[in-house]
């Protein structure tokens, strides 16, 4: 088998290599999944999720092998690859508690002694697709409740962060789950179209999940229905956080720091439009400008900034150009400047217009447009101008008037007086729109990895009409 190299976006050194699988090898890792799926599929649930905590406990072990595999691959600070582990392990455990919650009903049925059941049962061989910008987030998501379900899962690494990626499905071997139960397939980046293709196409494949962007996403649907296999995409997003006229403007300041700011902006949930109505505007800017400015950026590899680098030039140059034009149509850029190579400086662009790229394309870097809008009805219109519809958050301290507010902006996921960037492992995760669909997380996720049959028992002689 040959390999492929990862570079150091920092240094451009070596991060990690790996396999470059051709699409028939990758097709042998399919095999080899649908081989072992039988046997996992008939273990009791108490059996799967003792294993499950198993790979738990395994994944919280290597927390210092995916800190050095992070920074490494993609440039990531300490912080965010320790809570990546954190919230991973959780989303694990959380897997393995619903294990004994795949459950059907008796439903009543018109047919004298008949016994009708709806029964949840595995599909068998998923593929698991995960992105680099939370990898081993991502990536335990595109497993775990699969697992739990009796299903057998294909993991696609990304080419960006294989290494990390590795690690997982190390941890889920150390766990002692079946060989084969979760393959892990890896490609040379100019091989991905060509890969994947392959195993949506393979016959072990039942169902697909995707996490990453909505081009890329809509590429993979487009594929998957040709075989009519069911796919749950969770793409791209354009996240608005709107600040009422009565919101705690100094909590609003936080969150949407936060949000936008966190992982450099590499975030699907992460803030990308703040929406202000303007009788707090000027305040909110003020207060807003001023927290950005004290985000730096630097090394993550020394680790004293709160942000770290973005994943590569291409990012750099894509941020850029929305700036310049945003600043060119008269925005106005009240922090950031020039990057130092992939470290950039958490930018705020004030009084972004329609007009303008940054108003409704999705940056995935340390940017964020600021909108002003008239009042409340205003806002509601702004936040729905998007083809995206993943996160948002509204802050006002009237709960009930937020309330109202969050019903009517299209999204998956709506927080009042919370960041837009929140994730749990038990919440039902995902979009609409452009945003994909489908939900991953908790009990959500249970219906997206088992098949629904109905089933019946007669328990008397039936009567028929000829």
């Amino acid at each position: 088998m040959s390999s492929f190299t990862r570079l150091n976006p920092m240094t451009g050194a070596p991060a990690s290599t790996a396999t470059a699988m051709t699409p028939a090898e990758a097709g042998a890792v399919a095999d080899k999944a649908m081989a072992a799926f039988p046997a996992w599929a008939a273990m009791g649930p108490s059996a799967r999720r003792a294993l499950l905590n198993q790979a738990a406990d395994a994944l919280a072990a290597r927390a210092d092998d995916f800190v050095a595999a992070m920074k490494a691959e993609i440039g990531s600070t300490e912080g965010w690859a320790r809570f990546n582990v954190m919230l991973a392990t959780g989303m694990i455990r959380e897997a393995a508690a619903i294990t004994t919650q795949v459950s059907g009903e008796v439903i009543p049925s018109d047919t004298p002694g008949c016994l009708a059941m709806a029964i949840r049962e595995p599909v068998g061989v998923i593929l698991g697709i995960a992105p680099w910008n939370a990898p081993v987030i991502l990536g335990v998501r595109a497993i775990a409740t699969a697992l739990a379900c009796g299903n057998a899962v294909v993991f696609k690494a990304s080419e960006i962060c294989p290494r990390t990626h590795g690690i997982i499905v190390e941890s889920f071997a150390a766990a002692g789950l079946p060989d084969g139960v979760v393959g892990v397939v890896t490609n040379a980046p100019a091989d991905a179209g060509d890969v994947v293709g392959a195993l949506i196409d393979h016959k072990a494949i039942r169902r697909i999940n995707f996490t990453g962007s909505t081009a890329v996403g809509r590429i993979i649907a487009k594929r998957a229905a040709g075989h009519l296999k069911p796919v749950l995409l969770e793409l791209g997003g354009k996240a608005p956080l709107i600040v009422l006229d009565d919101a705690d403007l100094d909590e609003a300041v936080a969150a949407a720091a936060f949000g936008a700011f966190m992982n450099q902006g590499q975030i699907c949930m992460s803030t990308e439009r703040i929406i202000v109505v303007e009788d707090v505007a000027e305040a909110f800017v003020e207060k807003f400008r001023a927290k950005a400015a004290s985000m730096k950026a630097g090394d993550p590899g020394v680790g004293t900034t709160p942000l770290g680098a973005v994943v590569d030039r291409k990012t750099v140059d894509h941020v850029e150009a929305l700036v310049a034009d945003a600043v060119g149509k008269g925005a106005a850029r009240l922090t950031g400047g020039p990057s130092d190579g992939v470290v950039m400086p958490a930018t705020v662009i004030d009084k972004v217009t329609k007009d303008m790229r940054l108003y409704a394309e999705e940056s995935f870097g340390p940017v964020v447009a600021v909108i002003r809008a008239k009042d409340e009805e205003d806002a509601i219109r702004l936040a729905n101008d998007t083809e995206y519809g993943l996160s948002a958050a509204v802050f006002t301290r009237d709960t009930a008037r937020g309330l109202r507010v969050a019903r009517r902006i299209r999204s998956g996921i709506c927080h009042v007086n919370g960041p837009t960037v929140h994730d749990e492992a038990q919440m039902p995760f995902g979009g609409v729109g452009a945003s994909g669909y489908g939900r991953f997380g908790g009990k959500a996720g249970i219906d997206q990895f088992t098949e629904l049959r109905w089933i019946t028992v007669d328990t008397e002689p039936r009567h028929y009409p000829i």
